[in-house]
């Protein structure tokens, strides 16, 4: 196989193999999995926020109640002492005491009760946002192993590129394949055929002089592309 054919060889693999490393990072199973993946952190979130919502409440509701046993007591002491007192100021001082605390009494237990309706409501929501879970988790499960699948299929010709490609290489000249290099870390393809007028890397044509000089190069030798600076095989 001659030094041309070798060179456009090796940079068939290389784009091959480029275009491959391009579908493994864009391939639609990757989307749907980051798609899957968000629904399931997006149902997370909402579990964490309903527990929150339902832990709030209950400790609305317990201080609630305590607040209760406080008023309680605190109304039958007063109470016991109204049966002591026999001076008319000092009964409706009490009385007045025993009203507040029937009022602070009425307003605890009506914020315990839209506490404790609103544990309820949120319990109730959680029952039915736990009753999705197994679904979101194994659509996300789904579409991590069709991933994986569609990932190891592109690896495996990845390999057998790169196993060709190790076959390649060692056919070019030391400086020709070190030129090669060099311009596929700048431009990608570094290689390609000259048809006609066109460099079929950059597609532009080249004028009649510069044609003709690219055809006159000795046989081995690639001028550059005057256009893109691709090694141009004719």
């Amino acid at each position: 196989m001659s030094s041309a054919e070798v060179l456009l060889d090796l940079q068939r693999i290389d784009t091959g193999a480029d275009q491959l490393r391009h579908r493994r990072e864009h391939l639609g199973e990757r989307e749907r999995l980051v798609a899957a993946t968000a629904q399931v952190n997006s149902w997370e979130s909402t579990r964490v926020a309903l527990l929150e919502r339902i832990a709030a409440s209950a400790a609305i509701v317990e201080e609630v109640e305590l607040e209760g046993e406080r008023i309680d007591s605190e109304s039958a002491r007063l109470n016991a002492q109204m049966r002591t007192v026999i001076a008319p100021r000092e009964a409706e001082a009490l009385q007045h005491e025993l009203e507040t605390l029937a009022a602070k009494r009425a307003e605890s237990d009506e914020r315990g009760l839209l506490a404790l309706t609103e544990q309820g409501e949120a319990e109730t929501e959680l029952a039915e946002h736990l009753g999705a879970e197994e679904s979101i988790r194994e659509a996300a499960r789904s579409a991590d192993e069709q991933l994986q699948i569609a990932e190891a299929a592109i690896d495996f010709e990845l390999a057998d590129l790169e196993s060709r490609r190790s076959e390649v290489r060692p056919l070019l000249v030391d400086g020709l394949l070190a030129r090669y290099d060099r311009l596929r870390s700048k431009i990608g393809v570094a290689a390609a055929r000259l048809t006609g007028s066109r460099c079929e890397g950059c597609h532009l044509d080249l004028s009649a002089a510069e044609v003709d000089e690219v055809r006159r190069a000795p046989e081995g030798e690639f001028p550059d592309c005057p256009q893109c600076g691709r090694m141009l095989v004719r």
